[in-house]
């Protein structure tokens, strides 16, 4: 149990200004989030992918849709297969990538990139490089380290 003196803010109840109390931990994996997506975004527009909306970055996420089955990557995704497909629908069409017959399945599509659409993925990459080069400076290498460790950790479990 903690006390009014505790040493966390984020183990205290509810304070004057935080209604519900300090952010848990969805808030604490949310907010380093938001900051990735926006870095992702901005590298995104300098280098002239200016129609890529955050909306698409779902799509791109790790291990990215390349060979998916667009059921399968709506699954992994938990969105509706209809969401999904309104958005490769605007992707393609923005020449991203393409839906493409499945070589083991006529009836089924593969999403396939297209070369916008891997150079798109090779500047998330580097914006993403960015933020953990800066984040390595913030925290040291060993709590950056200790951080990957700890995110993999849950990740597997």
């Amino acid at each position: 149990m903690t006390t009014p003196d505790s040493s966390s803010r984020f183990t205290n109840r509810a304070r004057a200004g935080e209604p519900f109390g300090p952010p848990l931990i969805g808030a604490l994996l949310r907010l380093p989030w938001d900051a990735v997506q926006d870095r992702m975004l901005e590298r995104l527009h300098e280098h002239g992918f200016t129609d890529f909306d955050a909306s698409y970055l779902i799509v791109f996420q790790y291990p990215g849709p390349q060979g998916a089955r667009p059921s399968e990557l709506a699954a992994r995704l938990r969105v509706s297969k209809q969401a999904l497909n309104h958005l490769l629908g605007r992707l393609e069409r923005l020449g991203y990538l393409s839906r493409e017959a499945d070589p083991d399945d006529r009836r089924s599509k593969r999403l396939v990139l297209t070369k916008r659409g891997s150079a798109a993925i090779t500047v998330i990459r580097d914006a993403v490089a960015e933020v953990e080069a800066d984040w390595t400076q913030k925290l040291g290498r060993a709590r950056f380290s200790q951080l990957r460790t700890l995110l993999r950790d849950l990740n597997q479990a």
